[in-house]
C-alpha cells in the first residue's frame, strides 16, 4: 500500500486547485439555489428546470474540451512546446465555435419545456432565466480551453484563481439582483441569470490576463496566426473531444432526466432533487479534479512511455479517491436532514408546508447520494486515467450502456410506476454510476497489463 499512499500528497498538491476551480462552478448554482430558494420552491424549480438545459450543453462543452489536457501534457511529457501551443490554439477555435453553437440549440429548444409535463407556473419562470444563462455557455467553454491548457502543463492553480474571482462577482451581482438591495432593481431569478452572465465574462477575461503575464505561459498564449489553422491537429481534437463530450454528456443526461423526471411528479419533488442534485455535485467535484490529475500524470507517463510507473500512479489516484468519497458518504448519511434546510427558508410561515415536504423528500435522496459517492468518484477518476491514455472510443461506449441501458431505465420505472417516486429515481442512478464504475475499471486494467507486457 506504501507505494500507492506515498503518491497522496502530490496527487492533492496538483488536484486541489482543480477541484477548487470546478467547485467553483458548482458554487455559482449553489449561489444561485440558496438566494432563489429564499424566493420560494416555484423559484428554486424554475431554476433548476432552467438549468436542466444549460447543464446538459455545458456538459457537452467541458466533456469536450477535455481533449486539450492530454494532448499538452503529452507534448510537455517530450518536451515539445509547439506542439501545446498547437493544442492551444486549435481548441480555442474549436470551443468557441461549439459555445456558440450550444447557445443557438438551447435557443431553439426552449418550445420543449411546455411539452414535458412541468408545472406551468415553474416553465413561465424558467423561460426568460435559461435565455440568459444559455449565452453565458460562450465564455465559460473559452475559459474551459484555456482552463485545460494550463492544467497540462500541470498548472492547475491559475484556472482557481479566474473562478474566484468569477464567484465573489456572481454572489455579488446576485444579492444585488435578486432582491433588489441598495437601490437596484430586483429582478428575482432573472438576476441571478444576470450574474452568472457576467462572471462568466470575468473569468476567461482573467485567465487569459493572468496567463499572458507569466514568463512560462506568455509564448503559448500570445501571438496565435488564426489563419493558419492545420486540419491534422484538428482532427485529433475531435477524434478526442467529441467522444469525451459524450461521455460527460451521458452522465449529466441521467441527471437531467432525473429533473425532469421529478417535474412530473411535482414542484416540491423537483426542488428535492435539486438541493440532493446541488450537493451531490459538489462532492462530485473533488472526484473531477482528481480526474484531471489522473489525465496529466498518464498523460506524462504516456509522453515518457513508461507503463509501469503509469499504472501505480494511476492506482494511487483511485486509492486516494476511494478515502475521500468514503468520507463524503458519511457526511451525507450524518447530516442528511440538516443540510436540505440551508436551502429554503424554514422560518416562512406562507410556504411551511412545502418547505418540509421539500426537507423531508431531499433527506430520502441523501440516504442514496450518500451510497454513489464512491461509484461516482471511482467512474470519474477512471475515466480521466483512460483519456490520459487517449482511449476514449470504448469508455464512450461503456457510459452509454451503464448510464442508458441500466440506470435509465430503473430511474423511469421506480420514479414513475412504484410508491419509490423520487427515491426510486435516485436509486436509477446509483445502478447506472456503480455499473460505470466497474466497467470502466476492467477496462483500465486490461489497457495497462497489454501495454506493460508488450514493451
Amino acid at each position: 500500500m506504501k507505494q500507492y499512499t506515498k503518491e497522496f500528497s502530490y496527487n492533492l498538491r496538483l488536484a486541489y486547485p482543480v477541484i477548487l476551480g470546478m467547485l467553483g462552478h458548482t458554487f455559482v448554482a449553489f449561489a444561485d439555489n440558496i438566494m432563489v430558494g429564499q424566493l420560494g420552491t416555484a423559484e428554486l424549480a424554475a431554476v433548476s428546470l432552467g438549468n436542466s438545459f444549460v447543464f446538459i450543453a455545458m456538459s457537452l462543452g467541458i466533456g469536450f474540451s477535455t481533449a486539450i489536457t492530454p494532448l499538452v501534457a503529452e507534448a510537455d511529457g517530450a518536451g515539445n512546446r509547439a506542439d501545446g501551443k498547437s493544442a492551444l490554439k486549435h481548441g480555442l477555435v474549436l470551443c468557441t465555435i461549439l459555445g456558440f453553437s450550444l447557445f443557438g440549440i438551447i435557443l431553439l429548444c426552449k418550445p420543449l419545456m411546455y411539452t414535458m409535463k412541468q408545472p406551468e407556473e415553474v416553465v413561465r419562470l424558467a423561460i426568460p432565466y435559461l435565455e440568459l444563462v444559455a449565452f453565458s455557455l460562450v465564455p465559460l467553454i473559452v475559459f474551459q480551453a484555456f482552463k485545460q491548457f494550463s492544467e497540462g502543463l500541470s498548472q492547475t492553480k491559475y484556472p482557481m484563481y479566474a473562478t474566484i474571482i468569477a464567484n465573489v462577482v456572481n454572489i455579488t451581482l446576485n444579492y444585488l439582483l435578486i432582491f433588489g438591495s441598495f437601490g437596484f432593481p430586483k429582478l428575482g431569478i432573472v438576476g441571478a441569470a444576470i450574474g452568472t452572465l457576467a462572471s462568466r465574462f470575468i473569468m476567461v477575461g482573467y485567465i487569459w490576463f493572468l496567463l499572458k503575464q507569466k514568463k512560462k505561459f506568455h509564448d503559448y498564449v500570445t501571438g496565435f496566426n488564426f489563419k493558419k489553422i492545420e486540419k491534422k491537429v484538428i482532427r485529433k481534437i475531435i477524434s478526442l473531444g467529441f467522444p469525451s463530450a459524450l461521455q460527460m454528456f451521458f452522465e449529466v443526461a441521467i441527471f437531467t432526466a432525473a429533473i425532469w423526471l421529478s417535474g412530473v411528479l411535482g414542484k416540491n419533488a423537483q426542488a428535492a432533487n435539486q438541493i440532493a442534485l446541488n450537493l451531490s455535485s459538489m462532492t462530485f467535484m473533488v472526484g473531477m479534479g482528481l480526474s484531471v490529475a489522473a489525465m496529466v500524470r498518464v498523460g506524462n507517463q504516456k509522453g515518457l512511455q513508461n507503463f509501469k510507473e503509469l499504472r501505480r500512479i494511476a492506482q494511487s489516484i483511485f486509492f486516494l479517491t476511494l478515502f475521500l468519497e468514503i468520507v463524503f458518504a458519511t457526511i451525507f448519511l450524518v447530516g442528511r436532514h440538516w443540510l436540505p434546510t440551508i436551502y429554503l427558508d424554514v422560518d416562512d410561515l406562507a410556504n411551511q408546508l412545502d418547505n418540509t415536504e421539500v426537507i423531508v423528500m431531499a433527506a430520502k435522496l441523501l440516504l442514496v447520494a450518500a451510497v454513489f459517492q464512491i461509484s461516482d468518484g471511482i467512474q470519474v477518476v477512471v475515466l480521466g486515467a483512460l483519456r490520459g491514455l487517449q482511449d476514449v472510443k470504448i469508455p464512450t461506449l461503456i457510459t452509454f450502456i451503464a448510464y442508458w441501458l441500466i440506470g435509465f431505465p430503473i430511474s423511469y420505472y421506480l420514479g414513475l410506476f412504484t410508491a419509490y417516486e423520487s427515491t426510486g429515481i435516485w436509486l436509477g442512478l446509483l445502478a447506472g454510476l456503480t455499473a460505470s464504475a466497474l466497467m470502466l475499471y476492467i477496462r483500465f486494467n486490461y489497457l495497462t497489463k497489454r501495454l506493460i507486457n508488450t514493451k
